[in-house]
């Protein structure tokens, strides 16, 4: 009798024997699933998910209660990815992983236990991203996994990385909301 829901958007295919849960009244009360996005047999989204737009949910693929997707995720089969956990925008998972932390936009990652293999340099090209704005995400992913930095001192050179690469501004401002949001960790 609660005052739940669970909204699909536009354009998607959805193969068989998935499972869309209700929101609950404990979060927003809403799962919610974008537009264009391609949902492969077996997949679970359980409550309280946001699935963004042009996702790519493979075989098997189980996300648990709360967990947030960005736009243009792309997920591997038999992947599991605990609740609470948020995915950024553009990021690869690979098949057969298991996802307990929070994985900033643009990373590719994979394995049980999970690592961060690089950034998604070929997800971003398919996608229309030119040279420079590549170049940005890069440096954003030196900056978070191979400087020694902390994460507090990776989020301060992210931050001041816009001025340095104005071409990258956008993908510098996406990275930066989501490292301000993390609440689990990050993958590291």
């Amino acid at each position: 009798g609660e005052p739940t829901e669970l909204h699909i958007g536009d354009r998607n295919t959805i193969r068989e024997c998935c499972t869309l849960n209700l929101g609950t009244a404990q979060d927003v009360g809403i799962t919610r699933l974008g537009n264009d996005n391609w949902v492969m047999a077996y997949v679970h989204i359980a409550h309280d998910c946001q699935v963004g737009n042009q996702t790519t949910l493979a075989n098997n693929t189980t996300l648990g209660g709360h967990v947030h997707l960005g736009d243009w995720v792309t997920i591997g089969g038999l992947t599991g990815i605990h609740q609470f956990v948020k995915v950024g925008a553009h990021v690869m998972v690979g098949f057969a992983s298991a996802v307990s932390q929070d994985i900033p936009p643009f990373m590719l990652v994979d394995g049980n236990p999970l690592s961060v293999r690089g950034f998604n340099a070929e997800g971003l090209r398919r996608r229309g991203f030119g040279p420079e704005r590549i170049a940005g995400v890069k440096q954003l992913h030196k900056l978070l996994y191979r400087s020694g930095k902390t994460l507090d001192q990776a989020r301060e050179d992210i931050a001041a990385l816009a001025s340095e690469m104005p071409e990258a501004a956008a993908e510098v401002a996406t990275m930066s909301s989501f490292l301000a949001q993390v609440e689990r960790g990050i993958v590291r």
